[in-house]
C-alpha cells in the first residue's frame, strides 16, 4: 500500500488549540484510494520542525506529502501555490523570531507545489466548500515546512507529490478569539478528505 504523510502543527502564538492537529489525529490510519494516511504533528519551532519533517520523509518514504496549517482570519480552504526561501515573523513556541533569514542559504528562491491544487479547488467548490488557491504561504513555519518538503522532493524523491494547505479557524477557536471567521470541525475534516481524495487520484 502507498503512503500519504499528513502533518499538522501543535498550538502556537495566542491559539490554545490548533485544528490541524485535530484533523490529522482523526485521519491518522485511514485508507483512501490505496494510500494509508500517516498523520504526524510538528512542533512550532524553527530550529526543530524542518529536521523532524525530513526525518519523517526519510523514514516513511511517502508517495504524497501534505502539510496542513492554520490561517486564522482566512475564510476558505487555501492550497498554497508557492513557498519562498525566507523565514521571518513572530516568535515560535521556543521564543525564536528570525528576521529576514533564508531557510536554506544555498537553496533556490522558491518551490511550487506539486499537488493538484486547481483540481482540489474545483472539487471543494463543487461540494459546497469555499476554496481558492493562495499565492502566499507567509514566512512563518507553514512556509518553512512547505519549502523543506518541496526541496526534499526535488533533491531526493522527485516522484513524491508535496505541498501545503491552509485552513480557517474552527468554531472552538473562534469562540476563544472573538471576531475570527470559522468552520465547523466536521466541515474542515470533510474538506481535507476531498483534497486527499484528489491528491491520491493524481
Amino acid at each position: 500500500m502507498k503512503t500519504l504523510l499528513l502533518t499538522g502543527f501543535e498550538p502556537f502564538l495566542s491559539f490554545s488549540l490548533n485544528p490541524t492537529m485535530k484533523i490529522v489525529e482523526e485521519l491518522q490510519g485511514e485508507e483512501i484510494n490505496g494510500y494509508k494516511i500517516c498523520g504526524r504533528i510538528l512542533p512550532v519551532d524553527f530550529n526543530r520542525s524542518e529536521d523532524i519533517l525530513i526525518e519523517l520523509l526519510n523514514e516513511l518514504k511517502p508517495d504524497i506529502h501534505i502539510s496542513l496549517g492554520l490561517a486564522g482570519g482566512r475564510t476558505k480552504i487555501t492550497p498554497e501555490r508557492i513557498a519562498i526561501n525566507s523565514k521571518d515573523g513572530d516568535a515560535d513556541n521556543e521564543g525564536h523570531a528570525p528576521q529576514d533569514e533564508p531557510i536554506d542559504p544555498n537553496g533556490q528562491e522558491a518551490f511550487f507545489s506539486t499537488l493538484p491544487i486547481r483540481q482540489m479547488i474545483q472539487a471543494l467548490t463543487a461540494a459546497g466548500y469555499p476554496a481558492e488557491i493562495s499565492n502566499t504561504a507567509g514566512t512563518y513555519l507553514c512556509n518553512n515546512i512547505m519549502y523543506a518538503g518541496r526541496r526534499f522532493a526535488e533533491q531526493q524523491a522527485p516522484a513524491m507529490q508535496s505541498g501545503f494547505i491552509h485552513i480557517p479557524a474552527s468554531h472552538e477557536l473562534a469562540i476563544e478569539h472573538g471576531r475570527v471567521p470559522s468552520w465547523s470541525h466536521a466541515d474542515l475534516v470533510a474538506s481535507i478528505r476531498i483534497c486527499l481524495q484528489i491528491a491520491t487520484e493524481n
